[in-house]
């Protein structure tokens, strides 16, 4: 059995993710960032469905990106509500992280090349997002090519690295579909950008109206919790 790293924040995606990483053959280790975002609710949800689907260690790093600022999902910035999901795409919204999958791919690739692992796992994904750049297929494929030149067990032949996005070209209907046949339970997860004090899904925020969309398609119901 191969390891692998799979970026985890508990949310839909990447417990899909790891889910499928289980699926496919590895030992699927989780790593997750407490990087400053709005509440430890996601986090609290991390554990939970690493601990459901069986994840072989969680490893939890703080990445203050906080400090840095420049994101409705770490300063104080309103987090855009109620826009049309056929609109989300047409620009860049003020929840994108500068630089947040380049630095967490980089810590990925850290772990795995001391696990040993040539695999990590991102739940990307480039249809049903919000038009963040870091989740497009040219970013997945230079990352993965920088990676090859980056580490000493790459460089010295021992390792090849591939960066798998499963998601990649999957609508939340389908990934939702996907994640059901492998039992990932979505009543554990979270996907709100600005959930309330005691942890419930805002219902208006980008990400929860796609994860609403994407129960509706997929003919599930949605088991999260909103206010």
């Amino acid at each position: 059995m191969k390891n692998a790293v799979v970026l985890f924040s508990g949310g839909l995606d990447s417990s899909t993710c790891l889910a499928i990483a289980k699926s496919q053959g590895y030992r699927a280790y989780a790593l997750s960032f407490r990087y400053g975002q709005r509440h430890e609710v996601e986090l609290d949800a991390a554990r939970r469905v690493a601990k459901h689907l069986g994840a072989a260690g969680h490893l939890i790093l703080d990445v203050p990106l906080g400090k840095i600022g420049g994101s409705a999902l770490t300063a104080e910035i309103d987090v855009p509500k109620d826009r049309d999901v056929s609109v989300m795409e047409d620009e860049i919204p003020v929840t994108y992280v500068p630089a947040r999958n380049t630095v967490f791919l980089s810590l990925a690739l850290a772990w795995a090349e001391v696990l040993p692992s040539a695999d990590i796992f991102i739940g990307v994904n480039a249809l049903d997002y919000s038009g963040y750049p870091d989740c497009r297929p040219e970013f997945v494929a230079a990352f993965e090519n920088m990676a090859n030149l980056a580490i000493k067990e790459a460089v010295e032949g021992r390792l090849k690295m591939k960066i798998h996005a499963p998601l990649m070209h999957w609508d939340k209907a389908r990934i939702i579909q996907e994640g059901m046949k492998l039992g990932v339970d979505y009543g554990l997860t979270h996907s709100c950008y600005d959930p309330s004090e005691d942890g419930l899904a805002c219902g208006r925020c980008d990400s929860c109206l796609l994860r609403k969309k994407g129960f509706e398609e997929a003919g599930v119901e949605d088991p999260t919790g909103y206010c």
